[in-house]
C-alpha cells in the first residue's frame, strides 16, 4: 500500500495550522507571475485561516512569490458596510488542477499585517 506524499505533507502541515474556514469570498490577487510579469486576477478564496489562504488562479505562480490579496467582505446583519481586506503573503504551495495546467490551486502563507477599508 503506497502512501501519497502530498497527503503526508498536508497532514503534517495541518497539525501546525490554526483552524481554517472553508468559504467562498470574492478576491483579487496581484503580484509577479512565474516569468516576472505583473498580474492581477479575480478569483474566490477557497479556505482561509490567520496564517494561510488558498485560492485558484489561471496565472502561473512560483513557490516563494510575493502576492497581495484583496478580499471583498460583503455587508451582513452585523457588518453595516461592505469592507475590503488587504493582505500580503508568500506562495507556499502550487498544484495544477487539470492536464493542461490552465488552473492552479495556490496556498499562500499570510503576513501578520493587514489593511481594512470601506468597500462601498
Amino acid at each position: 500500500m503506497g502512501m501519497n506524499i502530498e497527503s503526508v505533507q498536508g497532514a503534517s502541515r495541518a497539525g501546525k495550522r490554526e483552524r481554517a474556514f472553508d468559504l467562498s469570498l470574492p478576491a483579487s490577487v496581484t503580484g509577479l507571475d512565474a516569468v516576472g510579469r505583473r498580474f492581477e486576477e479575480r478569483t474566490e478564496i477557497c479556505s482561509i485561516s490567520a496564517q494561510e489562504a488558498s485560492f485558484r488562479l489561471q496565472t502561473r505562480l512560483l513557490i516563494g512569490s510575493k502576492i497581495l490579496l484583496h478580499l471583498d467582505v460583503p455587508r451582513t446583519l452585523i457588518l453595516e458596510k461592505p469592507l475590503r481586506l488587504m493582505l500580503s503573503g508568500t506562495v507556499v504551495f502550487v498544484k495544477s488542477e487539470d492536464s493542461r495546467g490552465k488552473k492552479q490551486y495556490v496556498s499562500a502563507r499570510l503576513d501578520r499585517g493587514y489593511k481594512l477599508q470601506s468597500n462601498s
